[in-house]
């Protein structure tokens, strides 16, 4: 059962999905319902999943790994695993994903099976990428995730979503042709796609590392998205529905940076070492650039999807900080940030719902009216801002730890330019609360709105448990991550010891 449990993981939502086309299109409750159902069990297989991982083992965990087809003397593998490095991230999915899909049911009333199939798939893309550990699986998993997400903007989004749905496809497809051919080079010359075996190898030159990161990065920096490359997100996330949002901000930008720690660090160990200032420098103008850009927009949603590049720039510094502290607190930002702006997300679409309108200016006195969604919006604004107590704090902290006495980096001024911007998110969050929940109550349209309900309360309450629990007990999360950090860590150091 443990060596199939990551497979169920996987495909269970597959199941669902094919479930779906047997129900009538018309019986809309009973196809959300058994969306939801899918959902709820896939993540309650992630926690089976949980309960049998060894936080202690640094290696591969609960692997299955089968022969998939030959290409010549070339074995192409069904192989998947956990560890340290991911176990949170399909924890995070599967959480998000039930969320996401509670929060459709009032929201999606055109093509409801449609909608839920294509959702449903992309879960078991997105936790293929996380568990696979052939390139070749992988990437597979990693292109696959583009089909159901652009149908997901391009049929239900806004006004312009087809636009936004298109720019998201090539920009991510663009990055990852590179990906791919750097994929078919190590495959040819390391005889085997096996990420584990590949770094078990280190048999890659230096000079070759450093071609073979940029074609990764390529693909992954897209997906952060890192400065420069992150004009396709403000549009994708503006026009996509809520649903869409919260899984486009809290797991898929999350596979580019997870695909940085897993592959450019452990396969390229001395191209990374050679690039992470370079790395820190973009990490850092995203953090200002995005912060002061979501400081000038007027649209909550776009405000919150340019504070998204910010946020993700922390967790790039911290990643390429490349010691043990910059590498938890990375990770364990990443699951902040999938919390709190999924988060922020749900409470955009909840407002849209009722007004219409995501223009701020067009809010205000909002808490004489709505006391239950204005004091859980307070708690995910100031987690976003790193309060102290809060989840976004320790993530950010310890990234600023770790980068502060980051040999790679190699200069404090990184660390320093970083505490701006935990200053300027203070910024443009009160900001935004400010325009929306304080002054005067003027406007009629906003006199008659209803408090949240039942069902909205449920999807932001787990989110709000969590963001208290990882602020004021972070220890298992820290303790997950643990042991695989310090083996990409020491896989680093060795590295810099043999380029010296």
């Amino acid at each position: 059962m443990e060596a199939w449990i990551l497979s169920l993981v996987t495909f269970f939502p597959v199941v669902g999905a094919m479930l779906l086309l047997f129900i009538r299109k018309e019986r809309e409750a009973a196809i959300r319902w058994a969306a939801l159902m899918t959902a709820v069990v896939t993540f309650l297989l992630s926690l089976l999943m949980l309960s049998g991982f060894d936080s202690s083992d640094p290696d591969l965990q609960m692997v299955v790994r089968l022969p998939w087809f030959s290409i010549g003397d070339l074995q192409i593998e069904y192989f998947l695993g956990v560890d340290g490095l991911s176990i949170l991230l399909v924890l995070l999915t599967t959480f998000l994903t039930v969320l996401s899909i509670i929060s459709t049911w009032t929201a999606i009333v055109e093509r409801v099976r449609e909608f839920m199939i294509f959702f449903l798939l992309l879960e078991t893309g997105m936790v293929g990428v996380f568990l696979g550990m052939d390139l070749f699986l992988f990437y597979v998993f990693w292109e696959f995730t583009l089909v159901p997400m652009y149908f997901l903007i391009g049929v239900w989004g806004g006004e312009r979503r087809m636009y936004a749905a298109i720019k998201f496809f090539l920009y991510t497809m663009a990055g990852s042709i590179f990906m791919l051919l750097a994929i078919i080079w190590l495959g040819l010359e390391g005889g085997t796609f096996s990420v584990p075996d590949l770094i078990e190898a280190q048999a890659i030159p230096g000079n070759l590392q450093f071609w073979l990161f940029l074609a990764f990065a390529a693909a992954f920096a897209i997906k952060v998205p890192m400065w420069p490359l992150h004009s396709w997100l403000p549009d994708a996330h503006v026009e996509a529905p809520t649903a869409g949002s919260v899984i486009l901000a809290g797991v898929l930008l999350k596979m580019g940076t997870y695909g940085f720690l897993r592959f450019n660090l452990g396969l390229f160990p001395e191209a990374s070492i050679r690039l992470a200032p370079w790395v820190a420098l973009f990490a850092v103008i995203g953090i200002i650039y995005g912060a002061a850009v979501a400081y000038a927009q007027k649209d909550v949603k776009k405000l919150v999807a340019y504070s998204s590049v910010s946020h993700l720039g922390f967790v790039m510094l911290g990643l390429f900080a490349l010691n043990i502290q910059g590498l938890q607190g990375g990770i364990v930002q990443m699951i902040n940030h999938g919390l709190s702006t999924g988060a922020l997300f749900l409470i955009v679409g909840m407002l849209y719902e009722r007004r219409h309108t995501r223009d701020m200016d067009a809010f205000g006195g909002l808490w004489r009216v709505m006391p239950i969604y204005a004091g859980l919006t307070l708690i995910v604004v100031l987690s976003s801002m790193g309060l102290p107590g809060l989840n976004g704090f320790v993530g950010e902290f310890t990234i600023l730890i770790g980068s502060f006495g980051s040999e790679a980096i190699g200069s404090v001024w990184f660390t320093i330019v970083a505490v701006v911007g935990v200053i300027l998110a203070a910024v443009y969050m009160l900001y935004m609360f400010q325009k929306l929940f304080l002054g005067p109550l003027d406007n009629d349209k906003n006199k008659v709105l209803l408090d949240i309900n039942r069902r909205e309360i449920f999807t932001l309450v787990p989110i709000v448990i969590l963001i208290f629990w990882i602020g004021l007990y972070p220890r298992p999360f820290f303790g997950l991550t643990e042991a695989s950090v310090a083996k990409v860590v020491e896989l680093v150091s060795s590295a810099a010891i043999t380029m010296r």
